[in-house]
C-alpha cells in the first residue's frame, strides 16, 4: 500500500536514542506511513540495527562519509514516495496520534505545511517546559526574528508537492538550515496547527554542541540578508550562551551574555548572574530554572499520557 506519509530520520552514531524515536514513529495510528532512516556514516552498529530491522516500512540509505542533518534530510526526501513528508530528529519522541492530528489539519484548511505543540523533557523523560503553540499568523511573523517552530523539525510535516517547488534543505548551512526551510515554506502560505502536545523534545548531553557557538550568530546574519527580515541577534546571543550553560562552560557564557548587554539587552545582566551563581550550571538541574515560566499546567495531564507511556 502507497504510504500517507514517509518519514524522514537522519541519524549518526546514535543507536540507543534513535531506537527509541524509532518505536514512537513505527507506533503512528491512523496513516500509512513509510521510513526513511538516512545513516550519516556512523562509527557504532546504526545500519547494522536498522537493515536487521524487521518491519517492512523502514528503509535504509547511507552516506560513506559525515555530510550533516541537512544532507541527510534531503537524501530520505530524495527517496520519499508520499504525499506528505515528516521529519524527526534521532533523539526527539512522538505521541501516537501526531501525523494523523496533524495531516487532518492540514487538509481541512487547505494548507501546505503544519505543526503542532512540543514539550521539554529531560534525560528521564519529565517534561519541564512547553504550552500551547502560537497561532500560525504569529509564527510567520515571528520567523523573521528566530526559529519560532518548537522542537524544530521534528514537529513539521510538508506536503511533497510544497517541498518540490521551494526546493532542499540547505546542506551549506548548520545552525539554521530548518529556519531557512521554513521561511521558504512561510511564503508560500500560512501552516496548519494542532494546539496539542505531540513532540517530545529530548534535552542531554549529546545534543550540546558548543563548536560551532559562533554560527549561532553568523548564520542568522546570513538569513537576515538573504530573506531582508530582522532577525533578533540578541535572542541568537542568549541561546548560545544557553548553550554554553548546560555544557558547564560558566566564562563563555558571561561573554555571550555581556555581547547581549552591549546590543541592548539588560536582562541579560540578571542572566549573567545565573551563569555565575547557579550551582545548577552543567547539570540536568539547570532546567528546573525553566519551571516557573512553563506553560505546561495549561494542559490537562491526558494531553501528556502518551510520554508517561513512553517513559
Amino acid at each position: 500500500m502507497t504510504a500517507d506519509v514517509c518519514v524522514v530520520i537522519p541519524t549518526r552514531s546514535r543507536r540507543a536514542l534513535l531506537s527509541a524515536t524509532l518505536a514512537t514513529v513505527l507506533a503512528q495510528r491512523g496513516v500509512e506511513l513509510a521510513v526513511v532512516v538516512v545513516d550519516d556514516a556512523s562509527t557504532d552498529d546504526t545500519a547494522t540495527w536498522v537493515r536487521n530491522l524487521t518491519d517492512p516500512r523502514v528503509a535504509l540509505r547511507q552516506h560513506a562519509e559525515v555530510r550533516g542533518d541537512a544532507a541527510g534530510r534531503n537524501t530520505g526526501i530524495a527517496a520519499a514516495d508520499a504525499s506528505w513528508v515528516a521529519f524527526c530528529d534521532d533523539d526527539d519522541l512522538w505521541a501516537p496520534s501526531k501525523l494523523a492530528l496533524q495531516i487532518d489539519a492540514a487538509v481541512a484548511t487547505g494548507r501546505e505545511w503544519v505543526y503542532g505543540a512540543a514539550v521539554g523533557v529531560d534525560g528521564n523523560l519529565k517534561p519541564f517546559s512547553g504550552g500551547p503553540p502560537v497561532s500560525p499568523e504569529r509564527l510567520v511573523l515571528s520567523l523573521e526574528r528566530y526559529n519560532a517552530v518548537p522542537a524544530g523539525a521534528s514537529n513539521v510535516v510538508v506536503s511533497a508537492a510544497a517541498l518540490a517547488e521551494v526546493g532542499p534543505f540547505d546542506e551549506t548551512l548548520h545552525q539554521v538550515m530548518d529556519w531557512d526551510m521554513w521561511l521558504r515554506l512561510a511564503r508560500r502560505g500560512l501552516p496548519a496547527c494542532v494546539p496539542e502536545p505531540l513532540v517530545a523534545y529530548r534535552h542531554h548531553v549529546g545534543n550540546v554542541a558548543v563548536a560551532d557557538l559562533e554560527l549561532m550568530i553568523s548564520e542568522p546574519d546570513l538569513l537576515a540578508r538573504r530573506y531582508n527580515i530582522p532577525v533578533d541577534r540578541v535572542a541568537m546571543l542568549r541561546r548560545a550562551a544557553w548553550t554554553c550553560l548546560r555544557a558547564g562552560q560558566r566564562s563563555r557564557a558571561l561573554r555571550y551574555y555581556a555581547r547581549a548587554v552591549r546590543a541592548g539587552d539588560l536582562l541579560s545582566v540578571a542572566r549573567a548572574g545565573v551563569a555565575l551563581l547557579s550551582p545548577s550550571v552543567g547539570r540536568n538541574d539547570l532546567f528546573r530554572l525553566l519551571e516557573r515560566r512553563s506553560r505546561l499546567r495549561h494542559w490537562p495531564d491526558s494531553s501528556l499520557a502518551w510520554l508517561q507511556e513512553v517513559a
